[in-house]
């Protein structure tokens, strides 16, 4: 650990004598102060800085700063709210990856989180800082006007900022109020800042594991019924974290036949296959930097999966026709409304594969299991709709409140945008009336003491295929499957009950 850094032996005494140092500290306040200064003894660096995530997760501020020896109490006015937009700060925080650079004034990096000096800042260490469960809580910035290495000191560094850590979440439950006293209330992040639209118990659940996970690189695996959002997620996690500014490219696994997707996916070299006339880049490629939702990600082949594993273990892809792999940097998440534990034990998805994707997964709750959320819903897609018409706004009548209230939603929030779109097209006042939303109740008849038992079979295997269509959007197979019926059953079962399969496209 120490024959990279100058005078070895006296570093490492230098370095204990750090440890032994910042386990007296008091407070939270003289611990980091204290870290700060010491990392500046430690490295020689004329600029030394810390940087924590926030409790939610969804902010890098900046905690102490140390400049020429001396403590800067910075105006918290004059200090960016978040540092998500530092590329530099932001790679080695989500990659947890050191950066080290000895020619920082000649290169291209932007470094604004940087004072500034009348002499430029010329190498730059920035170290993740990793708790006892391994994930990255903050940075430890060392800079120097001075050409010289910093690779060295990376590992010490860090360790020590891991002690720090652990430390500063002592005295914090240290100078938590006694057992008797009223718990602290758990912040939860705010909706608007994911995107995301409701209040209820389940959706703040939801937007909790969000932030938990925007600043890691963990896979994510979001489970749901067919219309719960899935992809909305998806991009909130894309949008919110720090591969904004990189491509967010959705591909649905259920839309190709092996060979099509395989080639979607890894791309291929001229002469891969009939027809493949030129090189051309996959979706790994393109999403490169960014983020790849894999959608439907249950219906994706066995022989197609094992090349996924690799790609999430090992980070690194190879076109169809070429021996050559290469690196990539993209984050994946997975979606899908089946259950791949069952998919497991059935033997038609990877075991293995199945535990790297569920590295972090979120259960997207169903739109009847939200609360209060409907109405909230409803009203904003009648205003995107409004506004997509280049209409005036609408208002609510309370019947119409009243009847979303009551229906089920089997489609979920894809079945209530769609509803309330269709009724601000029928809409031709300027209020929504019950009238406007076709809800399908599938109400039994009043006098069904009258049917026969064919009759009553009949309502209820209508009932059931109905609903199960509208779980999976209309689409025959993906019901077929979950009802263990081959497809042309089903058509003929859909036929035989007069069930009209265009109320089921797009």
């Amino acid at each position: 650990m120490f024959t990279q850094v100058p005078q070895p032996l006296v570093y490492a005494e230098a370095l204990l004598a750090q440890f032994a140092s910042l386990s007296r500290a008091a407070d939270g306040a003289a611990l980091l102060g204290d870290f700060v200064r010491g990392l500046a003894e430690l490295s020689g660096c004329e600029l030394t800085q810390l940087y924590l995530l926030d409790a939610t997760h969804t902010c890098l501020g900046m905690n102490a700063e140390c400049l020429n020896g001396i403590l800067q109490p910075r105006e918290e006015a004059s200090l960016p709210a978040d540092y998500n937009g530092e590329q530099l700060l932001q790679f080695a925080l989500c990659q947890n990856r050191v950066v080290c650079l000895s020619e920082l004034s000649g290169s291209l990096h932007e470094t604004s989180f940087l004072p500034s000096q009348a002499t430029p800042w010329q190498s730059l260490l920035c170290v993740p800082l990793v708790n006892q469960q391994k994930a990255v809580e903050g940075l430890l910035l060392c800079a120097s006007r001075r050409h010289i290495d910093l690779q060295g000191f990376a590992d010490s560094l860090g360790q020590l900022g891991s002690f720090v850590l652990g430390q500063l979440h002592l005295l914090q439950r240290l100078r938590q109020p006694t057992s008797d006293a009223r718990p602290a209330k758990v912040v939860i992040p705010s909706a608007s800042g994911y995107g995301l639209i409701g209040k209820s118990a389940a959706m703040r659940q939801t937007y909790s594991l969000i932030s938990k996970v925007l600043h890691s690189p963990y896979t994510v695996l979001l489970r749901g019924e067919t219309g719960t959002g899935k992809e909305v997620v998806a991009r909130a996690i894309h949008d919110c974290g720090p591969r904004r500014s990189q491509a967010f490219i959705v591909q649905n696994c259920a839309a190709f036949p092996e060979n099509l997707l395989e080639s979607e996916l890894f791309g291929y070299r001229k002469g891969a296959f009939t027809g493949a006339d030129r090189d051309r880049a996959g979706l790994f490629d393109a999403a490169n930097g960014g983020t790849l939702l894999l959608d439907e990600i249950g219906d994706m082949p066995l022989s197609l999966q094992a090349k996924l594993l690799r790609v999430l273990q090992e980070g690194e892809i190879r076109p169809l026709g070429s021996n050559d792999t290469h690196k990539i940097d993209v984050r994946i998440i997975a979606a899908t409304h089946r259950d791949l534990a069952v998919l497991v034990s059935e033997g038609k998805f990877r075991e293995d594969l199945y535990y790297r994707l569920a590295q972090f997964p979120i259960e997207l709750p169903a739109l009847r299991q939200r609360e209060g959320d409907i109405l909230d819903l409803a009203r904003h897609f009648a205003e995107k709709a409004c506004s997509f018409l280049q209409r005036d706004a609408v208002r609510w009548s309370d019947a119409a409140l009243d009847h979303l209230s009551g229906y089920a939603f089997p489609g979920n929030v894809r079945e209530l945008k769609g509803l309330v779109e269709r009724a601000v097209l029928l809409c031709e006042g300027g209020e929504l009336l019950a009238e406007h939303f076709s809800l399908r109740m599938e109400a039994m008849p009043e006098d069904s003491s009258s049917l026969n038992l064919r009759e009553r079979l009949e309502q209820v295997e209508r009932s059931l295929l109905l609903d199960c269509l509208r779980k999976n959007d209309g689409n025959q197979t993906l019901a077929a499957r979950e009802l263990g019926l081959p497809r042309r059953t089903l058509l003929y079962r859909l036929g035989r009950l007069n069930i009209n399969l265009g109320d089921f496209d797009g």
